[in-house]
């Protein structure tokens, strides 16, 4: 086995020039995303980007709650991380699904128990798990709508957080039926006084 290159100065130590920035923006991601595992997060990230994938980096920082439990796992910028990934493919194989959760430090009981609330097979809608997510953000139907538009919406932040009326139509149709208290006359009604 031969024997390592010895280092007699820092000129023999060459620092790829992009460094740095690759470095800085990697420490902004990081305090931006708040990942409970960093090492696991900066795999996924460095990952992505050697492969030119979107990110797994939250666009602001999210401040927890007084009401919240510290390690709380779904939030609505790690959902919007996962929207901006898997959206895309519209279909998405279960597996990835884990892979990308995973990558975000996220529980995984918390995904089985979303995936638990439909008849999900190898390959899920990613809308209705975007539904769903938001659903366990909201807790009431009203709640993960607003979730769902501020996480799908084009608009500027803190604007009207505008969706096309056929992407929300199909949200809380969606998670109406999956609540199963609302009738499904009551939610065509609301529906079409909405689309007025």
């Amino acid at each position: 086995m031969p024997l390592p290159e010895t280092l007699f100065c820092a000129q023999q130590i060459k620092i790829p020039p992009e460094l740095p920035d690759i470095l800085k923006q990697f420490t902004k991601a990081a305090i931006r995303t708040q990942p409970r595992d960093v090492l696991q997060w900066a795999a996924a990230y460095f990952s992505a980007l050697s492969k030119g994938e979107p990110l797994p980096v939250k666009e602001r920082i999210e401040m927890p709650l007084a009401t919240e439990k510290t390690d709380a796992g779904l939030t609505p910028g790690l959902l919007k991380i996962l929207h901006k990934q898997l959206s895309p493919k519209g279909m998405v194989n279960v597996a990835e699904l884990k892979e990308k959760w995973k990558h975000l430090c996220l529980p995984e009981e918390q995904l089985k128990a979303i995936l638990q609330l439909d008849d999900f097979g190898e390959e899920v809608e990613w809308m209705k798990v975007l539904a769903l997510g938001c659903s366990v953000l909201g807790g009431s139907l009203l709640s993960s709508m607003k979730h769902a538009c501020e996480i799908l919406t084009r608009d500027p932040e803190g604007g009207a957080a505008r969706v096309p009326f056929e992407t929300f139509s199909f949200l809380y149709s969606y998670l109406a039926n999956i609540d199963g208290e609302i009738p499904e006359e009551k939610t065509e009604a609301f529906l079409h006084r909405i689309k007025e």
